[in-house]
């Protein structure tokens, strides 16, 4: 049985972390970090996000400014409240709960914020800082996957990575940041040719394809690392109560890559807990910028 590497666990491991330098800080500065999330439209699954986020703000001591904008509202008008949260000088970082509705530029309204607040890391001038290895926000989701890697002394230097998605959000970023750890990294996509022929090569499997269950037991070398980005919620037909009942499952079938990986992560409880860790650790740093404190979080921001 492979080795779980846990996300809840570390990500409340963090979250104390955060919590003292956060008293510590307010000593000197009389604020707390603030966190802005914008939501647009009433998609479930973001309401549900953005909620978990909020919450882990409330645990560690973060100001929470929510936004919860209409769905038939302009790209300028997000804008001009972006624009509005960049000069508020209490909000450190801002957040827009992804996927925007359809009317709505998502380049447009990501480019507005400023590179200083972006708290999820996806500004152009931020991927720009990672790909030249400069300090910076970082991509939450690749920067909680490498925070975890770290805990559990997952040796990435020298090692073969193959990283299957190829999105601004995952798989660009992840790739980047494994090159950055002096890995040997290859990316994957939906249009890779004998994919499992490349991933069983790897002793590092990052799986960002979101597509439910798509690598098994044929995908994976035996001893390898897999980490499974992917979160999905399927009907279960099968459920005792005779109806229908959402399961929760990952990119992996993990019941067939347990027994030969040598550690993976669980879905949930493994990737997911580490995003929003990381969402806290770019809003606390950017206050420690913002504040002119010191440092002390530049060993969780690869």
């Amino acid at each position: 049985m492979a080795l779980r590497l846990d996300g809840k666990k570390l990500a409340l491991e963090v979250e104390q972390r955060l919590s003292a330098e956060i008293s510590k800080g307010i000593l000197e500065v009389g604020r707390p970090p603030g966190l802005a999330v914008i939501r647009v439209g009433d998609d479930p699954a973001s309401a549900v996000y953005v909620s978990n986020k909020e919450k882990a703000c409330a645990r560690i001591g973060v100001q929470s400014f929510g936004l919860h904008l209409p769905a038939n509202i302009s790209t300028c008008e997000v804008i001009k409240e972006v624009q509005s949260l960049n000069s508020n000088k209490l909000v450190d970082g801002i957040l827009v709960q992804l996927p925007l509705p359809s009317s709505i530029d998502e380049f447009e309204v990501l480019k507005a914020i400023d590179p200083d607040k972006d708290a999820d890391g996806l500004h152009t001038l931020n991927l720009g800082r990672l790909l030249k290895g400069e300090p910076g926000p970082r991509s939450c989701t690749p920067a909680g996957v490498m925070a975890l890697l770290t805990h559990n002394q997952i040796e990435i230097e020298g090692k073969r990575a193959v990283v299957v998605g190829r999105s601004i959000l995952v798989g660009k970023p992840m790739a980047l940041m494994l090159q950055a750890a002096n890995a040997t990294v290859c990316v994957a996509h939906s249009l890779t040719k004998d994919l499992s022929d490349l991933t069983r090569q790897a002793d590092l499997l990052i799986v960002a394809a979101g597509k439910p269950q798509m690598i098994g037991a044929e995908h994976v070398q035996p001893d390898s690392v897999v980490v499974d980005v992917g979160i999905h919620r399927l009907s279960n037909a099968s459920s005792d109560a005779g109806g229908a009942k959402a399961i929760l499952c990952g990119d992996v079938k993990i019941e067939e890559v347990d027994p030969i990986a040598r550690a993976l992560t669980p879905v949930p409880g493994g990737v997911g807990p580490m995003t929003v860790s990381m969402l806290l650790v770019n809003t606390v740093s950017r206050w420690q910028h913002h504040c002119g404190l010191s440092f002390s979080l530049s060993d969780l921001l690869p």
